[in-house]
């Protein structure tokens, strides 16, 4: 069997690579996404103190901390047995939709621009966000803004805009600032303003790129995620919720710290990646991963605006229902995890513009004091990328004894595999090596704004290397990227 590797896969969070698998005639008959680093957390926080965890559970990741922060606490309120203040949940709430804005801004603005405004076969060395940014100055500059608008939020209440110690088992550290809050408030125009504009931009682009809607990640698939009891749209609580390529919610009011009971865990040999799947239909095999009764499932910003009956605000309402007609009802294709983000930036910046002025914000009353009464607690958040669970395990001293972390870019791995197997199909044909095919291979990829362990690796472009090997072992194509 013939093979090309993409190794490293650039414009990503993370180390990985790609390796697309051909048959004697030239035809794709298989795609792997293989993440090639090791980062070990379930294992080297054994032992560690359950009071700990928020703060080094952070450090997992450079660009969506808060996740892991606020899913370590709420796993902490669950072993504490403690409904924390409302003050508390209102700042937490607060943290999360800046973290999502300033997420979902790095990903369209920085990581995935470069593709859709410049286009998917420009110029190599000008397809990045410098290129971007001497081609679009004002679009650069106002993700530029948004995603500095998020941090800010994490900085007034955090501390810091990367890592902050602030969410605890119980509760929270520090109140928002009335400082802050003005602060806050007066950045909510201009946050507004771009990312009505952007979604402008990003709808007229929609025409030119047709053929990538048909074939980036565009197959029939699970959705899940959080929802409130009516079917609202949400970041931080509520219950799972998963809906089909046909709309039909198929299991609803399922409790998250159960998670287990519907959502399977498997490993490849190729990949430090874990591949989640909805357990009550298996594990999928090469000849049903992609029908509808199989147990692939999408996570993220495209799952829950499939999975949710609305928003909640206006502006974003609105947009969902056009997002909704564009795709003719639920949104299979992964092409529209870009609209999906922008969608939700707008709603996270209606949601803090309600919320802002809430007295809670600054109430003192942040924090429920308890010692350790269960000896297991799962928390789970939205984080940007998806559904994050942080699953807890300790003795009667509160040092964690076992830890798994069930990460949104996993739960994502079986339909990434699905969709480079499906561009690759689409766009490679015998042994040549378009250089426009692997860029869109990548960006497929990008879609889902997979966060492999920590931040992107360099703005711009990468070594890249690419073979194409016959069976018996000859170098048939070979490609650079230096």
């Amino acid at each position: 069997m013939k093979k090309i590797i993409i190794d490293p896969v650039t414009r990503i969070e993370g180390h990985a690579k790609i390796s697309i698998y051909l048959d004697d005639t030239g035809q794709v008959s298989d795609a792997r996404f293989h993440v090639t680093e090791f980062r070990g957390f379930e294992k080297f926080c054994e032992g560690r103190p359950l009071w700990e965890m928020p703060g080094i559970t952070a450090r997992i990741c450079g660009i969506c901390p808060v996740s892991h922060l606020l899913a370590s606490a709420k796993a902490g309120d669950r072993i504490l047995a403690v409904t924390i203040p409302k003050a508390a949940e209102k700042l937490r709430r607060l943290m999360n939709l800046g973290q999502i804005i300033q997420s979902h801004a790095l990903s369209f603005f920085h990581l995935s621009a470069p593709d859709l405004l410049l286009g998917m076969d420009s110029d190599p060395q000008k397809r990045n966000v410098f290129g971007l940014i001497a081609a679009e100055p004002e679009l650069a500059r106002g993700g530029i803004r948004l995603r500095q608008f998020g941090q800010e939020i994490i900085e007034q209440l955090g501390g810091r805009k990367i890592h902050p110690s602030w969410a605890i088992p119980g509760g929270v550290r520090e109140p928002l600032s009335e400082e802050g809050r003005t602060h806050i408030q007066n950045r909510i125009p201009e946050a507004r303003t771009i990312i009505l504009d952007a979604l402008g931009r990003f709808k007229r682009l929609l025409n030119d790129y047709q053929k990538e809607v048909q074939t980036f990640g565009n197959f029939p698939s699970l959705f899940m995620g959080l929802v409130t009891p009516d079917g609202l749209w949400e970041n931080y609580d509520g219950h799972i919720r998963f809906v089909d390529s046909a709309g039909n919610i198929i299991a609803d009011k399922l409790d998250a710290t159960h998670y287990q009971k519907f959502i399977g865990e498997a490993v490849q040999p190729d990949s430090y990646l874990k591949s989640p799947y909805y357990r009550p239909l298996g594990y999928p095999d090469q000849s049903d991963h992609c029908r509808l009764d199989s147990g692939v499932y999408r996570v993220g910003p495209l799952a829950r605006l499939n999975i949710c009956s609305h928003i909640g605000t206006p502006l974003a309402d609105t947009e969902l229902r056009e997002f909704r007609d564009r795709g003719q009802g639920t949104v299979s294709s992964s092409f529209f995890y870009h609209y999906a983000r922008l969608i939700e930036i707008l709603a996270c910046i209606e949601r803090i513009e309600i919320i802002i002025d809430d007295p809670d914000l600054m109430s003192t009353k942040l924090r429920a004091d308890a010692g350790i009464n269960q000896l297991e607690g799962v928390g789970v958040s939205e984080a940007p990328r998806g559904t994050l669970f942080h699953h807890y395990q300790v003795d009667e001293n509160g040092l964690l004894q076992k830890i798994n972390l069930v990460i949104a870019t996993g739960q994502n791995n079986l339909a990434m595999n699905r969709t480079v197997a499906q561009i690759a199909r689409h766009f490679i044909h015998g042994s040549e090596i378009p250089e426009g095919m692997l860029n869109r291979v990548e960006a497929g990829i990008r879609a889902f704004d997979p966060c492999l362990s920590c931040s992107t690796h360099a703005a711009g472009q990468m070594p890249l290397h690419i073979q194409l090997v016959g069976k018996d072992g000859s170098v048939v194509n070979e490609v650079w990227r230096d």
